[in-house]
């Protein structure tokens, strides 16, 4: 048997929760994104990077940016839901009719219950994916401008048998003199060739770079000893000569890059403080949805009294602390000063028993919440104050 039957109610106050929901995610996707558009493009650019990395970086951000940025969305969209129907004077006629405060909350708390699956997988599989995509689409910009210069008198492993040196180089490093190539033909033999002159130039089809020479010989062994020489005044080697750049580094160096699964197979195998740092963190804030209408609700119901603005800065100021704390949670658990659970999850009851009290604080009368109680006790003691101070200037 449910816990209760979802009526047209519940549909309603749903509606009215979906469009400012999705309105303050994207306007806070857009803030963050731009603010760090801003400084790829300034990366891409100092790099000569195409501007298609920079959409590959801002793709592989979104999922980070929309994980941060949900939770105060779906806070947001319950306070402009509650006051929403608290200036309408629909909550009291819900509670006219017998319907509790709590009965109220029921379709937020159970769509927080619902997120908790795709929370699970944003923070589990999907963020440490496109954390790993971001840095490696960094890399690959930083890349772009690669430009290895030869070291004169110096032999270069070219890769596949072949061996590369140059007498002079030219500062540009595309100019060279006295080169001297050696490589392994198909056949098993080798090729020894030398160059008076030489220039790196674009490789066919614009990829790569390829060795244009001048005024060279090339003398050719075979497996049979037999010898075959050959000049030229221009000849061409299609292959790649200089320094192939390191290739960047496996995903799962850092904890924040391996998956779920991935961090509870290293638990089990052993005692990696940061991976169980990162394992509980992510855990605490999967669970954190099912706390926000604990805060939201009572806050947004209060707006009826004309308290809006102490109840949004409330909100807001209490989940940056939250987030906060748990990253400052994670530190001390990844550097071992405290165990991962108590360091991780301490915050994250601190922060449901805060939603507890101020709920159950407004059970008694909508609108009514130990926050309100406070601005009205401190706005009741400056009034108190001001006589004081009449009487005394006018003494």
């Amino acid at each position: 048997m449910p816990l209760f039957a979802f009526d047209r109610l519940d549909r309603y106050a749903l509606r009215l929760f979906i469009a400012p929901l999705a309105l303050v995610l994207a306007i806070l996707l857009m803030a963050q994104l731009l603010e760090r558009l801003l400084r790829l493009l300034d990366l891409a650019a100092s790099a000569g990077a195409p501007l298609s990395s920079v959409v590959v970086m801002i793709a592989n951000l979104v999922p980070h940016y929309f994980g941060l940025g949900l939770p105060m969305a779906f806070t947001a969209a319950i306070f402009i839901a509650a006051a929403r129907m608290s200036d309408d004077c629909e909550l009291d006629i819900m509670l006219t009719t017998g319907r509790s405060i709590a009965r109220i909350a029921a379709p937020y708390f159970a769509l927080a219950v619902l997120l908790i699956p795709f929370n699970a997988y944003l923070y589990g599989q999907v963020q440490p994916l496109t954390r790993y995509g971001y840095r490696l689409a960094v890399y690959e910009a930083m890349q772009t401008g690669w430009n290895a210069k030869v070291e004169e008198n110096r032999f270069i492993d070219a890769g596949k048998g072949a061996i590369f040196s140059a007498r002079e180089v030219d500062p540009d490093g595309r100019h060279l003199r006295g080169i001297f190539i050696e490589r392994r033909t198909p056949a098993g033999g080798i090729e020894t060739t030398t160059a008076t002159h030489g220039e790196f130039v674009p490789g066919p089809g614009g990829e790569g770079l390829s060795l244009r020479l001048e005024e060279g010989l090339r003398l050719v062994e075979g497996q049979d000893r037999s010898v075959s020489i050959e000049r030229f005044a221009n000849s061409r080697v299609d292959r790649d000569l200089l320094p192939t750049r390191q290739p960047f580094r496996d995903r799962g160096e850092s904890a924040r890059e391996r998956t779920q699964p991935e961090l509870w197979r290293d638990l089990r195998q052993s005692a990696d403080n940061k991976a169980a740092a990162e394992f509980h963190g992510r855990l605490a804030r999967v669970m954190l949805l099912p706390l926000l209408p604990l805060l939201a609700l009572p806050l947004g119901m209060a707006s009826k009294r004309g308290q809006r603005t102490p109840g949004v800065v409330f909100a807001t100021l209490a989940l940056i602390v939250v987030h906060h704390a748990l990253q400052f949670g994670e530190s001390l658990a990844a550097n071992g000063r405290a165990p991962p659970a108590i360091a991780v999850w301490t915050p994250y009851l601190l922060f449901a028993a805060l939603g507890l009290w101020i709920f159950r604080g407004s059970l008694a009368w909508p609108g009514d919440n130990p926050v309100l109680r406070g601005v009205l006790a401190v706005e009741g003691l400056f009034e108190g104050l001001r006589p004081r101070r009449r009487a005394k200037a006018a003494a």
